[in-house]
């Protein structure tokens, strides 16, 4: 009985660490992320050496991000995983097709303006975070 205690306690305590360590990671890559946005207009007057500097640090960054997202599922149990898998295969549904049918608006001349990635991302987040909900929820 000691044992099971122990190991679930064990797996506790890995689950948050990778939590945290996720968490770390993406922040170091949104802040990252703001400094190759903002820093060549507003820092840096677009000079070329700071601005390069500045993106591949922001694409290190998110590469950590993904080997720590990797880890952080290796870390999941079964039904976890499952939920986070349903909840990544509604997301990239929703971005395939909203995504190209957003691009085609602008195409046939249905918007006026020019189709952003950010509001593709901002999309795709609430879809992820809607499919966690549901899949959490579903398995209650």
């Amino acid at each position: 009985m000691d044992d099971s205690k122990t190991r679930s306690a064990d797996w506790a305590a890995t689950a948050k660490r990778n939590t945290v360590r996720l968490g770390y990671w993406t922040f170091a890559w949104v802040a990252t992320m703001a400094v190759a946005t903002f820093g060549p207009k507003y820092v840096w007057d677009f000079a070329t050496l700071p601005t390069i500097l500045a993106v591949l640090v922001n694409l290190g960054m998110g590469f950590g991000m993904i080997v720590a997202n990797n880890r952080y599922l290796q870390g999941l149990d079964e039904l976890h995983k499952k939920i986070f898998l349903d909840a990544g295969a509604f997301t990239l549904g929703v971005g395939l097709v909203c995504g190209l049918s957003y691009e085609l608006l602008e195409n046939i001349k249905l918007i006026s303006f020019e189709p952003e990635i950010s509001h593709l991302v901002m999309l795709m987040s609430l879809a992820f975070l809607a499919g966690l909900i549901f899949g959490h929820r579903k398995y209650q």
